[in-house]
């Protein structure tokens, strides 16, 4: 069998366009702690080109989301010793589009938390085409808390 995603371990039946395992009409990326960092690799489809050769900038965005949320989750569970990641949210986060990302190959998304408290972390992101950076993310990232309308989201 082959190795479960912090997605697929943690939350199964999540339905998120970006990263639900149960939502067979979104991107389903895959998430994986290797050292210090956490990293995803997935293959763009046509669907997802704003142009021809060309992921999608909206696209990106959602892989960088859900990928660096569920790098602060994995980052605060770990910080606190919980079995299960908290329910966390994306507070504020801001792409840097460095050049056009190639839809014809696979991308990878690496992760890593740069700053933390008990209830956030701040995650910087890089996306990589064919070897070649082509965007990053700096965003903050929150446990919520019982009331939230995303609390036991998982």
């Amino acid at each position: 069998m082959s190795e479960q995603s912090l997605q697929e371990r943690y939350a199964p039946a999540t339905r998120c366009f970006g990263c639900g395992p149960a939502n067979p009409e979104g991107l389903r990326i895959r998430s994986f702690v290797r050292g210090d960092e956490v990293v995803c690799e997935w293959t763009p489809a046509q669907r997802h080109e704003a142009f021809d050769g060309a992921l999608n900038g909206g696209i990106i965005g959602t892989l960088f989301d859900c990928h660096c949320n569920w790098t602060a989750a994995h980052h605060l569970m770990g910080a606190s010793g919980a079995e299960a990641p908290p329910c966390t949210v994306t507070a504020e986060y801001r792409v840097v589009l460095k050049r056009p990302t190639s839809s014809r190959g696979p991308v990878t998304v690496r992760a890593k938390v740069v700053e933390a408290s008990a209830d956030r972390a701040v995650v910087e992101g890089v996306m990589e085409s064919g070897g070649v950076t082509t965007a990053t993310c700096r965003g903050v990232f929150v446990a919520v808390r019982e009331g939230h309308p995303a609390f036991h989201r998982w």
